[in-house]
């Protein structure tokens, strides 16, 4: 055999020699903008120009492909303005091929080829060409096929099959058309998991016929907060559920995009709105929907009559959704009420059990046992694994990497979604301009250097690691463009972590601006935190002030202005700190070439300014619990967002240069303190307080320093005011204290918005 090729090459070269040489044609190797990247793709000769005299096509009776073929006709539809046609019969010249072929292997897998005469996307199934079909999409979205498809060769699969995000709808409500957008946005990724929060202690948002007070009762709760503004008024609840069609109709909708919508109906804590509407699933307390987010202690209890509607229950589930895994929750369950419940103690005496962790286990292999039965799965958060759980179940991990590390260890399946990282309701920038949140920074970078498999899972173990997600905890998402704010992009970078085999942080960066367009163009707005310009100042003498410019990224150039004006790709690009006169604006943007990668940042720089600091400026003496919580009322015409340590209401103003005797005035408000803190209540800072309303006191160095001032709260008059001090004459360099006494809650707190030393 090797003789005959060895022959045939020779022959072959000798019928080259014989013909003129014809000159190679050029390979385009302008970067592409691909996310996830393809897992292989070579670059050919040729271009393929997509016009109106393009076809799609399929062969005959190749329905896989022709449903995909519809769908690609949508998409250029859309991004072309051209409408091509689909017919039936092999590609030729001029035609976008797509075809069903066993020979491509893999699950998820494709190959897709361009050269000059047309485009070839081939898979063993539906699933395969519809990922095959997103890549020429993004091919035809890329700036770099203006001048047509540039040639390529790809060979591409998933490296993990679960690929997820999840949603959570019971603390915040979102829509259906708003869940399809999503939708929409997470097939584009090629994400196949959508995670679906439907119950927890603030709303039950699926329709259960057998049991209609989940719906009656247990979706409505008291607005919380700013969510006053959405219900109408503090007297109106805010409410919201899913009927079963509507679910369907997700389920369906997100099924033609090849998702897998696997719910979640939390037990056995997180059960406090189904108690609410039926108490004699708890402990007999009576409880409302609650309106505090963390972790409230109402469990449902372990008698037979709680499992008879938890299956009845399910069984509603199971017909709403197909897919093999059903989540059961079982995360942060306080043990309080079964610790004190007759009946439970009774309970675990009788099945020989000794603590009520081991309780949890066996309730959870309870409702594994009923899901098998059905042929379903079990899947639940890590705190499944404190107890005896069935062999099948899968351990969704979020305290960290050790739930997974333990669980795939053990045998079980893994997926990952690690807090904080995949937590995407902690904030992505340190901007006074990022929205409600968790202000311990989680960047684009941070969730795209996570590996779903951690160090600690041995090599023989590691294909239990099904893949990863990022979770959208509602809680501050409280809106869609919330939502939208906090998922895009970090989506991207999630995704081509689960996607491509090898990661390449820089190359992601050069190809995110393309994916920025292609999100505007679908009605996405994404944060541009790590992009955005931060614009710091700092005295510079003779009333000038020096000015430091900088983005997360680094990525493009940043280009300014200090006349007040807009920035644009002409202006003058930002190269070292420069000075300006007092007073100054200054305004500046990252460019990428000529597209604005963020929205412009604006400074004005003048006396006070400079002796001014936000909440956002300020350090937390502690990071016990902090957020970036927004006030219920208008100020000003805005909501502003305050940044706290809700157990520690204490702040520092770090390296302050005094030089002789200071006014300051504080702005202060009072929030709902609307925080079910559990057994972390017991670490709440208290400090000794002269009077009812508390004070700010004022000290040096330390919060423990020597006091310089002390302001009296109940001048606020319980609500948003500005207070004024005098600090005596000091000189040099100090930090800065500023201290709430008292102890924050049970109701209201305290929080400061911004120092202004004068």
């Amino acid at each position: 055999m090797r003789r005959i090729v060895l022959l045939a090459l020779a022959s072959g070269l000798a019928a080259c020699a014989s013909q003129p040489k014809q000159p190679a044609a050029p390979v385009d190797t302008t970067p592409l903008s691909l996310i996830p990247m393809p897992a292989q793709l070579a670059r050919v000769p040729g271009h393929f120009r997509i016009e109106a005299g393009t076809t799609i096509s399929t062969a005959p009776g190749d329905t896989q492909a022709k449903k995909v073929a519809a769908q690609l006709q949508g998409w250029l539809r859309q991004a072309r303005g051209l409408t091509l046609p689909i017919v039936e019969g092999k590609g030729g010249s001029g035609s976008i091929w797509l075809h069903t072929e066993a020979s491509v292997k893999g699950i998820e897998a494709y190959t897709l080829d361009v050269d000059g005469k047309g485009v070839r996307i081939a898979a063993n199934d539906e699933t395969g060409l519809f990922y095959g079909a997103v890549t020429l999409w993004q091919l035809a979205t890329d700036p770099a096929a203006q001048n047509g498809l540039p040639g390529v060769h790809i060979v591409d699969k998933p490296r993990f099959e679960w690929r997820g995000l999840m949603l959570d709808s019971s603390r915040h409500f979102q829509s259906v058309s708003e869940i399809e957008h999503l939708l929409d946005q997470m097939a584009m990724h090629k994400l196949n998991t959508f995670h679906w929060h439907l119950t927890d202690d603030q709303g039950w948002r699926l329709q259960i016929e057998k049991y209609p007070k989940l719906t009656e009762v247990a979706a409505c709760r008291t607005p919380v907060g700013p969510d006053i503004a959405l219900t109408g008024g503090a007297d109106k609840p805010y409410c919201g559920f899913y009927t079963k069609e509507e679910a369907k109709q997700v389920v369906a909708y997100a099924a033609e995009r090849h998702i897998t919508v696997v719910p979640e109906i939390e037990m056995p804590g997180h059960a406090q709105a189904a108690v609410a509407a039926y108490p004699k699933l708890g402990a007999g307390k009576k409880h409302a929907v609650s309106a505090d987010w963390g972790v409230n202690t109402a469990l449902f209890n372990v008698d037979d009559g709680t499992f008879t509607f938890l299956e009845g229950v399910l069984d509603e589930v199971m017909e709403v959704f197909p897919s093999t895994y059903i989540h059961v929750g079982g995360d942060e369950a306080a043990k309080d009420e079964w610790e004190h419940s007759a009946s439970v103690q009774a309970k675990m005496k009788s099945l020989g059990i000794t603590d009520e962790e081991k309780m949890q286990g066996w309730f959870v292999a309870r409702i594994g046992d009923y899901l098998e039965k059905h042929q379903r799965r079990l899947i639940g958060w890590d705190e499944i694994l404190d107890g005896k759980v069935p062999a099948s179940a899968t351990v969704m991990s979020w305290r960290g990497t050790k739930g997974a590390i333990k669980a795939a260890n053990a045998g079980h399946d893994v997926v990952m979604a690690a807090a904080p990282t995949l937590y995407m309701d902690y904030l992505q920038s340190t901007l006074h301009d990022e929205q409600p949140g968790r202000p311990n920074v989680q960047t684009l970078q941070d969730v795209y250097n996570f590996d779903p498999v951690p160090e600690g899972i041995s090599p023989a173990m590691a294909s239990h690691v099904l893949g990863e997600q990022v979770t959208l905890f509602s809680e501050y998402l409280s809106t869609w463009p919330r939502v939208q704010h906090a998922a895009f992009p970090r989506i991207a970078a999630m995704a081509e972590r689960a996607w491509s085999p090898s990661a390449d942080w820089n190359g992601f960066l050069q190809r995110l601006p393309a994916q920025f367009s292609r999100y505007r163009s679908a009605g996405i707005m994404p944060a541009d935190s790590a992009f955005a310009v931060t614009i710091d100042a700092a005295p510079a003498g003779n009333d000038k002030a020096t000015v430091t410019l900088a983005s997360q990224t680094g990525y493009g150039k940043i280009r300014y202005t200090t006349d007040g004006t807009p920035p644009t790709s002409q202006s003058p690009e930002y190269t070292a700190p420069f000075e300006v006169p007092l007073p100054s604006t200054v305004q500046a943007i990252t460019f990428n070439g000529g597209f604005g990668l963020s929205g412009p940042r604006s400074s004005t720089i003048d006396a006070k300014s400079l002796l001014r600091r936000n909440s956002d400026q300020l350090d937390l003496c502690s990071s016990k619990l902090p957020v970036r919580v927004e006030s219920p009322t208008l100020i000003d015409g805005v909501r502003p967002v305050y940044k706290v340590d809700i157990m520690d209401t204490c702040w520092t103003w770090k390296g302050v240069k005094l030089d002789g005797r200071y006014g300051v005035a504080i702005s202060v408000n009072r929030l709902p303190y609307n925080y079910a803190l559990w057994k972390d209540a017991a670490g709440i800072v208290s400090r000794k307080a002269r009077g009812r309303d508390g004070e700010i006191e004022v000290r040096q160095d330390t919060c423990d320093g020597p006091k310089l001032t002390t302001i009296a709260l109940s001048k606020a008059k319980g609500g948003p005011a500005t207070l004024d001090g005098i600090l005596p004459k000091r000189e040099g360099t100090h930090d800065l204290c500023f201290i709430i006494t008292g102890k924050p809650g049970p109701n209201k707190f305290w929080v400061i918005g911004d120092v202004q030393l004068r």
